[in-house]
């Protein structure tokens, strides 16, 4: 008994016709014929009346059928077993990051995933998360990290890493230095420096300002959190960053945290729905190092 006669044999059990079964697995309809046959002198038993202008299961052939279909589907999964350890052994994935973020339990994570399967290649980009999203969507990235503002795209899976507000890091003698908090339209009235358009935590910024009616002078800006804070340092402008950012830069700056933001800055990770099993395992891998999602506030 082969899987292929089971196969044909379900076929015509269910289009009720050697010919559409022929079609259906794309073989000659004699070929369907003589197969079928052959299953039936092996089982010694017609599985198929023949007699009228369609093919019918006959009562031996009903009984059969179901036991037919539940071995195809042991041997696919089989098959696709086999295919998830080869495709683990075989694997490429393409990652992306936010330029000059450096979010350790991600490198975690690979580096989880290189030790469990080390036949998977691995290649890291970085980029906006604007161009990032993007190739998630055309399927040139696997998995990105990146900043949005608000929600994660609603088109593409996603795990939110960090929610957080937005701060004005300022030096010493800046108007804004003596306080802990202040209105955005405040933030809004100096000169700022921020990370490129494309990057979630500008579009916080930005459509926060527009919210209320406010146009942000952006003085400079700069693709990492470090050369942003170094420039506000020299008296370029209010840095504007996420809150855990500040942390560790420069010990001169002082971070203000900015009210009236019309959304959260969220970091999280974005794919695309996957069949991939080196995706899949670096997926788990992530969950792991990120550990638990941060909340609504």
């Amino acid at each position: 008994m082969e899987l292929r006669q089971l196969e044909y044999f379900v076929a015509v059990a269910e289009e009720a016709s050697f010919t559409r079964a022929a079609e259906r697995v794309h073989i000659s309809q004699s070929g369907v014929s003589a197969q079928v046959r052959r299953l039936e002198l092996e089982l010694g038993i017609d599985l198929i009346d023949r007699a009228g202008r369609t093919a019918t299961v006959t009562s031996a052939g009903a009984a059969v059928l179901d036991h037919a279909r539940s071995a195809l589907a042991s041997a696919a999964a089989v098959r696709g077993a086999a295919d998830d350890v080869a495709g683990l052994v075989r694997g490429a994935l393409v990652v992306g990051m936010v330029t000059g973020c450096t979010i350790t339990p991600l490198f975690d994570a690979l580096a989880g995933l290189s030790a469990d399967h080390p036949g998977v290649g691995i290649e890291l980009v970085e980029d906006t998360s604007d161009v990032l999203v993007d190739r998630v969507r055309s399927g040139t990235l696997d998995l990105a990290l990146v900043g949005v503002p608000g929600d994660a795209p609603a088109d593409l899976e996603s795990r939110t890493i960090v929610r957080e507000g937005l701060v004005a890091a300022v030096p010493p003698g800046h108007p804004l230095a003596g306080l802990q908090r202040a209105p955005l339209a405040d933030v809004a009235g100096h000169p700022v420096v921020c990370l490129p358009e494309g990057t979630g935590i500008r579009g916080v910024f930005e459509r926060s300002c527009a919210a209320i009616g406010a146009t942000p002078h952006v003085a400079l800006q700069a693709s990492a959190p470090d050369a942003v804070a170094d420039l506000a340092v020299r008296g370029l402008g209010a840095a504007v960053l996420a809150a855990s950012m500040v942390e560790g830069l420069d010990p001169r700056l002082h971070a203000v945290e900015i009210d009236d933001l019309a959304m959260p800055a969220l970091l999280a990770l974005v794919w695309r729905r996957t069949t991939s099993p080196a995706l899949r395992a670096l997926l788990v891998r992530a969950h792991e190092a990120f550990g638990e999602e941060p909340g609504q506030d």
